[in-house]
């Protein structure tokens, strides 16, 4: 008689409708693949009632969470009910009752990851989390497997496909941020209060969980800096594009021998770096090994199908691994002490863009400023101003510490010539 794998759902919305349906129209693969049926036993809901899409014909509906995790039965527990502490309440009960437990939680597991993996180890269970960033793209896995010999070096990514519509939008029809944001509303590719997007917050999460991966080091979510996307105008777009470069809002991980430095922010990338031509909703995520070289994973980053897709995918895993007797056997343990870079060990070039007086010793007085701060010039243009006596100036420094340039920004404000800094962005893809 074939064996049977049952699974409990936490939560049934837009992703868990998709798992569901998944697994429900491919019964006969996943038999094949694993010598066993999965079955969803049980589902806890807030609604009982409530009309659904997905066929949940032969499932339990429960409003207890409870009641799916102490189900001896029950053997995989599916987190997809969103939240925080309830999640992770639930989490840790199903981990210590040895259970086998995918989660599509980046806000959980970018805050609690870490201390969910030991629990996991402590209790012999499985603790997978594919769907948690860039949704259908398996960058996790592939982290962990396929470049698990390799030494990762940077990874850059497109992590939140709502930025990316905006900024594609911005660039390509020349809309404003504000209607781009509208656009994205109705399309349902931002939220209502769209802050975790557009503020940087949602990449940060995932860029934390990478960083923690590729670098073997306990990354935190207060380690990345986060600089948020509501200031970049038009314009920005058009001068970008001018100067060789698309506007696009990034995640950085970047390690060498001081440490790690983890960043989300808005940057001038060069217009022939592969991300620069990711477009619309789509993520992407950049990766450089000293082996491999350079990869790059692309695909959705959301969605109820693609994230469903790698939902499934890890509980295939953790099937085959409680199939074979190996559940809870992954041992998590990070290889590099936490070495998180502080600002004068981040290195960066920076386009700015000044308003300033039109005078003479104006460029003597900028080129003061930066030398003071070991800032060489890689480029600097002067533009007639808008009005009499004003001048736009614009510079792309090389390299310079984090710390270095946020003086130079203090000192550019105070100064005398400087009327006010329009626009300033990181710059990617040029000299390093």
């Amino acid at each position: 008689m074939e064996k049977q794998i049952n699974v409990g759902m936490l939560g049934f919305g837009t992703v868990g409708s998709g798992v569901a349906t998944m697994i429900r129209e491919n019964e006969k693969q996943l038999s094949q693949k694993l010598g066993a049926e999965v079955k969803i036993k049980k589902i806890a809901v807030r609604n009982i009632e409530k009309n659904r899409d997905a066929d949940i014909n032969g499932s339990e509906l429960t409003t207890d969470i409870n009641d799916v995790i102490q189900d001896d039965s029950i053997q995989v527990i599916v987190e997809v009910m969103g939240g925080i502490e309830e999640a992770h309440q639930a989490i840790e009960k199903a981990l210590k009752a040895s259970k086998a437990v995918i989660t599509a939680n980046k806000d959980l597991m970018a805050l609690h990851g870490h201390s969910l993996l030991k629990l996991a180890e402590k209790h012999h269970a499985d603790l997978y989390y594919e769907a948690s960033v860039a949704g259908g793209i398996p960058i996790i896995r592939t982290l962990e497997d396929g470049l698990a010999s390799d030494r990762i070096s940077t990874i850059m990514g497109i992590v939140n496909g709502t930025t990316n519509y905006i900024l594609t939008k911005m660039k390509e029809e020349g809309w404003s941020y504000e209607d781009a944001l509208k656009e994205a509303q109705a399309l349902g590719f931002a939220e209502s209060d769209p802050t975790s997007d557009v503020e940087g917050f949602d990449a940060a999460r995932k860029m934390a969980i990478l960083a923690t991966l590729a670098f073997s080091m306990e990354v935190y979510l207060d380690d990345v800096e986060v600089t948020g996307m509501t200031n970049i105008t038009a314009e920005d777009m058009a001068l970008a594009e001018q100067f060789g470069y698309s506007v696009k809002m990034l995640g950085f991980a970047e390690k060498d021998d001081e440490g790690v430095d983890v960043a989300v922010e808005p940057v001038f990338l060069k217009a022939s770096h592969p991300l620069a031509a990711v477009r619309n909703e789509y993520n992407a995520v950049y990766v450089y090994g000293d082996a491999v070289g350079e990869t790059m994973f692309y695909g959705p980053g959301a969605g109820s199908m693609p994230t469903a897709t790698s939902v499934v995918s890890d509980v295939i895993a953790a099937c085959r691994n409680i199939l074979l007797g190996v559940a809870g056997a992954r041992h998590i343990d990070y290889v590099n002490d936490r070495q998180i870079k502080k600002e004068d060990q981040q290195h960066a070039q920076f386009f700015h863009r000044l308003l300033v007086k039109d005078k003479i010793g104006v460029f003597s007085s900028l080129t003061d400023i930066y030398g003071k701060y070991e800032a060489s010039l890689s480029s600097i243009i002067q533009r007639p101003g808008e009005k009499e006596g004003e001048a736009e100036v614009i510079l792309i420094t090389h390299p310079v510490s984090r710390k270095n340039h946020h003086k130079i920004i203090e000192e550019l404000n105070g100064s005398d010539v400087v009327k006010t800094i329009i626009s300033q962005y990181r710059v990617e893809g040029g000299d390093r």
